[in-house]
């Protein structure tokens, strides 16, 4: 069981001197003394600081009114997501499942331990609503791993309460600044263990090398020279090799960060991770002449597998929204039968997948050999001799491929009259300008405006065959649908007319493309 917290909070340094005087602060109507608090926490990562690197925290603690495990997430600045689970001798398994993408098959272990009194003052309005929680601990700090070194700090802590308004926060600091208060320079308690309990540090006063950005185990160099991050030595030139890796990284690093938002449930989280592995399998079948695909082929199959299964239900989802959004804009009258209620069962019935399965599919062997798979491509990639030219000529030339392949499925769509082989042909050439799309995205940095031109013309024409598809798929679900009611005795009126509806929406689609694909054809210059 997991309960989550917003916090919104900011730190400050302190001299060890209390918390200055914050009476008659605008809005506050008393400041309460809570007394001091004695709190013992734990901090694991694994032994490369992953979890450190990502920007999350995993801590054990006790002591206080929230004694328990607890993981953080960065949400913006100032703002955190505090995932909290019970008090417990192991990690829970699901705050385990939040990091897995982290944290794989490595082992996690305390890192440090900080103990902390803490002093703490209530802001209430008048009618004693509490506005922020200010405290000043008294940290000490000990590194558990390595010869064990030890630092003692004082800081301020300022916490909004729960709904509060983030411009409170900034009347706290006007007074806090003229008290001579200066924000922290750390951006958390665990950061500025880490970095004055580094042994390295304490010796000789230079800290280590930091721990990677993306918390990913890194690389090396790549066959153009290049460091496999993506970032080019000092004084050369980017390859077309060098672009394309930093937009598959960008993927890679999308999918290991959303993964634990699916798990959460967060809005849009499976969307964004399924167009992530779409947007990277896109990308590395559009630059076979950059990447060898005797090695990339297999990692895209399985790319393939995990969208399929993020769209178990996604695809149910949309075509349920579509029709109960028609359905809504239908006058009363026109709604003849249990129509809502027959929609209603259909959807439930028609998703193929289950929350459960997802996670099952996220906590698997086969997934966590992907996402193995994809820091190896990354970070050891096949780069074939073209990805050593220049990009003005590489990846140009693969955007202009890709749109070469567009132009070909939309002039035969256009030659063919309306019925199930042009939906057909829109539809592939939907799935082409989505590649064309995706790979124009990765060439921007290197090509400039004609790239962003043409990722923008695609998105148009994705969003106009897109609306065509869907109303294909709509009019096959409420033939299904009308099949259903007229076997349980009840009218397909509604069905058919919702039909008709969506015959006249892809009519519409299919007659605003034509000046849309010329618009397109000669803008689209890259």
């Amino acid at each position: 069981m997991t309960e989550t917290k917003r916090e919104v909070e900011r730190k400050y340094a302190s001299d060890g001197g209390g918390l200055p005087d914050l009476t008659g602060l605008a809005g506050v109507a008393a400041v309460l003394d809570k007394g001091v608090t004695e709190l013992d926490a734990t901090y694991y990562d694994t032994a490369d600081a992953r979890l450190f690197a990502a920007s999350l925290t995993l801590r054990r603690r006790t002591g206080g009114s929230d004694a328990g495990w607890h993981l953080k997430f960065p949400v913006a600045p100032d703002v955190r997501d505090e995932i909290r689970a019970p008090l417990s001798d192991t990690l829970p398994r699901a705050l385990a499942g939040l990091v897995r993408s982290r944290v794989r098959d490595a082992e996690l272990a305390p890192v440090v331990r900080l103990r902390s009194a803490r002093d703490v003052r209530e802001l209430v309005d008048a009618e004693g609503r509490l506005l922020a929680e200010v405290s000043a601990d008294a940290v000490r700090a000990d590194r558990l791993t390595g010869d064990g070194g030890s630092a003692r700090w004082t800081e301020i802590e300022v916490e909004l309460a729960d709904g509060g308004d983030p411009g409170f926060l900034d009347e706290v600091e006007k007074r806090l600044r003229g008290a001579g208060v200066r924000p922290s320079g750390s951006a958390s308690k665990l950061a500025r263990a880490l970095a004055e309990t580094e042994p390295r540090r304490r010796k000789n006063g230079r800290p280590k090398r930091k721990p990677q950005a993306d918390g990913i185990r890194a690389t090396g160099k790549t066959a153009t020279g290049k460091t496999a991050r993506g970032k080019t030595a000092p004084g050369a030139e980017a390859t077309a090799g060098d672009h394309v890796l930093a937009y598959l990284r960008t993927q890679r690093d999308a999918i290991v960060a959303l993964d634990p938002a699916v798990r959460r449930k967060l809005p849009d989280s499976v969307h964004g991770m399924r167009v992530a592995t779409r947007r990277m399998r896109s990308a590395l079948r559009s630059y076979a002449k950059v990447l060898d695909r005797t090695v990339t082929d297999p990692v895209g199959g399985e790319l393939k597998w995990l969208a399929a299964e993020l769209g178990v239900d996604r695809d149910q989802e949309v075509l349920t929204d579509r029709l109960t959004t028609a359905l809504d804009a239908l006058p009363r009258p026109l709604v003849v039968g249990p129509v809502r209620k027959r929609l209603r069962t259909w959807a439930r019935t028609g998703g193929g997948g289950s929350r459960r399965r997802l996670i099952a599919v996220l906590d698997g062997a086969r997934y966590l050999a992907l996402l193995d798979a994809l820091d190896r491509l990354v970070g050891e990639p096949p780069l074939l001799p073209a990805a050593a030219g220049a990009p003005e000529k590489v990846l140009a030339k693969a955007v202009r491929k890709d749109f070469a392949r567009v132009a070909a499925l939309v002039e035969e769509a256009l030659a063919q009259p309306p019925g199930t082989g042009r939906d057909l042909a829109l539809h592939e050439a939907r799935k082409k300008a989505k590649r064309t799309r995706y790979c124009a995205e990765a060439a921007a940095p290197a090509l400039g405006a004609p790239a962003a031109d043409l990722v923008r013309h695609m998105k148009s024409l994705q969003g106009l065959l897109g609306d065509h598809q869907d109303s294909v798929m709509a009019r096959a679900a409420l033939r299904d649908l009308a099949a259903r009611a007229h076997a349980a005795g009840e009218s397909a009126f509604t069905y058919g007319l919702l039909h008709g509806r969506e015959e006249r929406r892809a009519e519409l689609a299919e007659a605003a493309l034509p000046q849309a694909w010329e618009t397109i054809g000669t803008a689209a210059a890259v």
